[in-house]
């Protein structure tokens, strides 16, 4: 291998190492953290996981998570007898140790080179992590601190394109909790129980591969119903409760043993609707009220011409754009029932990997379309 061949490596090395070492000081002194890696460090990281990335093993392409942390920072970590080389073809041998969610190959120093030690599923806050999606596509990001929650994506690489998360995009007029959550600066102490349940769902969503819409309605509320097609044929009578019971006990304090995977399956059922031709519908109290609905322009209400569009990462801009540039069907029903239905959220995930969130922008007096799949990986 030739060390930094991989030119992404040498051009977010900088930027990152300034960004892990601007939160780690202004983290908490109580806190444990891990060092953060100097540039080089982060060259050499993502240059092999690059390489490795393109490998192919028994015809299987590596997803590998890899995270910058001694052994001793994980009493429970498993470690090898004899620490291995930071090389593709190694990376790429063992990398179905690390597929599923959660467990990371562990890399530090040995003798003063990078070498995998073993696999942690313990990480600290701030925690350098660099996890392989597919074939050329690499994300730097780090645990929030909460139990169960995703984590903060601070780069996207794929092949000569780099994004930059910009922690600033929370600051756009009428920013969605949503977009605020992803960006990492949601701190509640509980994962469920806030906004970041959407996010939650948002990645649900993606994950079952078949695009989707999601409408998030405000409970209580019967005038979502003037913008669909009636009769609805997949309308929930009662509304579907299951994932608004396991949030209110949560918020409440009451966390029963095992609601960890009673939350996530509620997720994944909910998020599993919206793969159904039409869209789903959830009241902002996360009851369930149908799925695979279509979408009409309410009565009275003119046609969506423009939205604003946004990407939260480094160097982007605000692009005025018609419905029908963002995408296809999805994308132009969901910033209709927007603009029609103002006090609504609607989450639309792609077939290609893209999401968006769409939210009435009362500063613009627009529908603002924030694309945010660089934060879901």
């Amino acid at each position: 291998m030739i060390l930094d061949s991989y030119p992404a490596a040498r051009l977010v090395a900088p930027k990152v190492h300034t960004y892990f070492a601007r939160h780690q000081a202004a983290a908490s002194p109580a806190a444990t953290l891990a060092r953060v890696p100097d540039e080089g460090v982060i060259r050499e990281l993502i240059d092999a996981a690059f390489w490795a990335s393109l490998r192919r093993e028994e015809g299987y392409e590596p997803k590998i998570s890899l995270a910058y942390l001694p052994p001793e920072q994980d009493q429970q970590a498993l470690v090898f007898e004899r620490p291995l080389p930071l090389r593709p073809a190694i990376l790429a041998k063992i990398a179905p140790v690390v597929e599923r969610a959660g467990i990371h190959l562990g890399v530090w120093h040995v003798d003063g080179e990078l070498c995998v030690w073993g696999t942690t599923q313990s990480i600290p806050v701030l925690c350098f992590v660099l996890e392989v999606i597919e074939a050329g596509l690499l994300v730097v990001k780090h645990h929030r601190g909460v139990q169960a929650g995703k984590y903060v994506n601070v780069a996207v690489l794929e092949g000569d394109q780099v994004k930059l998360v910009d922690e600033s995009a929370s600051t756009l007029p009428d920013c969605p909790d949503l977009l605020t959550s992803l960006l990492g600066l949601n701190t509640a102490r509980s994962w469920v129980g806030s906004v970041n349940v959407l996010v939650q769902l948002a990645v649900s969503m993606r994950a079952h591969g078949r695009g989707g819409s999601l409408l998030i309605v405000p409970a209580g509320s019967e005038e979502w119903r003037e913008s669909v097609v009636h009769p609805m044929t997949y309308a929930v009578s009662p509304p579907f409760e299951a994932l608004s019971k396991i949030i209110a006990a949560a918020a409440g304090g009451v966390e029963s043993r095992g609601w960890e995977d009673s939350f996530k399956d509620a997720i994944d059922a909910v998020a599993g609707l919206t793969a159904v031709d039409g869209a789903a519908v959830l009241a902002d109290n996360y009851d369930l009220l149908a799925f695979g609905a279509k979408i009409t322009r309410r009565r009275g209400s003119p046609l969506v011409e423009q939205v604003t569009v946004t990407e939260p990462i480094e160097g982007g801009a605000p692009v005025i754009a018609t419905p029908a540039e963002l995408g296809g069907t999805r994308h132009l029903s969901a910033a209709q029932f927007v603009h029609d239905q103002r006090g609504a959220v609607a989450l639309v995930a792609s077939q290609d990997r893209r999401f968006t969130v769409f939210a009435w922008s009362p500063c613009e007096t627009r529908v603002h379309a924030h694309r945010v799949e660089s934060l879901l990986l």
